[in-house]
């Protein structure tokens, strides 16, 4: 089946067609919704939770763009939703606090294998970790984060540097990379 009939036949609450978008997507959206998670059990709720919503909002996808990428969105807002409403998300750093932060220089490292770096942002505090998958890894702009926490977009950036740094620690601390003077290929690639 191809993607423009999938989407057709979900389109219609094909159940067939509705199985196989789900065994063909579900491996990567809950890669997602692992990052965003507590544990297992709320990545799964979170899954769960963005398959509902992509069944019921298919009707609004209108071939404007990729479709994967589409999907992508709704399990972001709906892992960020399920956050907030089971109290999971952990308040802001006050800004008074983000005024004293720094950027620090990006330097190059070795590569480190995404598996690494994805359980070192579990460790993270959540509040930390979401701003880290929000700008890092699914693209979106401070402004954006801002409006979906409804937090200041200077507290997404604090809090992004501030998460950067934290998961440096965590890194050096588990042995990953040897030192802050190696400084880090890899927060090149946050810092795009």
């Amino acid at each position: 089946m191809t993607e423009q009939s999938l989407i057709k036949a979900c389109s219609q609450n094909n159940a067939v067609a509705q199985r196989e978008l789900y065994n063909r997507f579900s491996g990567m959206l809950f890669g997602i919704c692992y990052r965003y998670a507590y544990n297992r059990e709320d990545a799964e709720d979170m899954l769960q939770e963005g398959f509902i919503k992509i069944f019921s909002r298919i009707t609004s996808f209108e071939n404007k763009g990729n479709f994967e990428g589409w999907m992508k969105r709704v399990i972001v807002h709906t892992c960020i939703n399920y956050l907030k409403k089971n109290q999971k998300f952990i308040d802001h750093i006050s800004l008074e606090y983000a005024q004293n932060l720094e950027a620090r220089e990006e330097g190059i490292a070795s590569k480190l294998l995404g598996k690494q770096v994805i359980e070192c942002l579990r460790l993270m505090p959540i509040g930390y970790r979401t701003v880290i998958n929000m700008y890092a890894i699914e693209g979106f702009s401070h402004k954006e984060i801002g409006d979906i926490l409804e937090i200041e977009e200077s507290t997404s950036r604090s809090q992004f540097i501030r998460g950067k740094n934290v998961l440096e620690s965590i890194l050096i601390k588990k042995k990953i990379i040897n030192s802050t003077s190696e400084k880090l290929e890899w927060m090149a690639l946050l810092s795009s």
